[in-house]
């Protein structure tokens, strides 16, 4: 059974920075698209970024880019998401997700499997 584990969440000013990291076990780590989606409250679930199984491809919603990173370790089995001049907006719960495919979806549908979310706060 596969599992995603989120870590690295937490409290921070505006401006500051956090990194996320996802363990993925059960499946074949480099085989997989990896990409982090988020929900602030009250909102619907919405895609953050992805990167594909070699690292040669990221994409990123527009809100994000410039300030959010992802990578990803094939040998760590591990994604990371760094995340630069945090503001309000971006306080969510953030969830690591799973694709086996080649192509980088934004769908959260077309995603197989799921962290349990780490909580990020961005406070003024």
């Amino acid at each position: 059974q596969a599992q995603l584990v989120e870590s690295g969440g937490g409290s921070v000013q505006a401006g500051g920075s956090l990194r996320l990291s996802c363990v993925a076990s059960g499946l074949t780590f480099r085989q997989y698209i990896m990409a982090w989606f988020r929900r602030a409250p009250g909102k619907e679930r919405e895609f953050v970024g992805a990167i594909n199984r070699s690292s040669q491809r990221t994409a990123y919603t527009d809100s994000v880019k410039g300030r959010f990173t992802i990578s990803r370790d094939n040998a760590k089995n591990t994604v990371y998401l760094q995340m630069d001049n945090l503001q309000p907006e971006d306080t969510a719960v953030y969830y690591c997700a799973a694709r086996y495919n080649v192509v980088i979806p934004t769908s959260e549908t077309e995603y197989n499997y799921w962290g349990q979310g780490i909580q990020v706060t961005v406070s003024s």
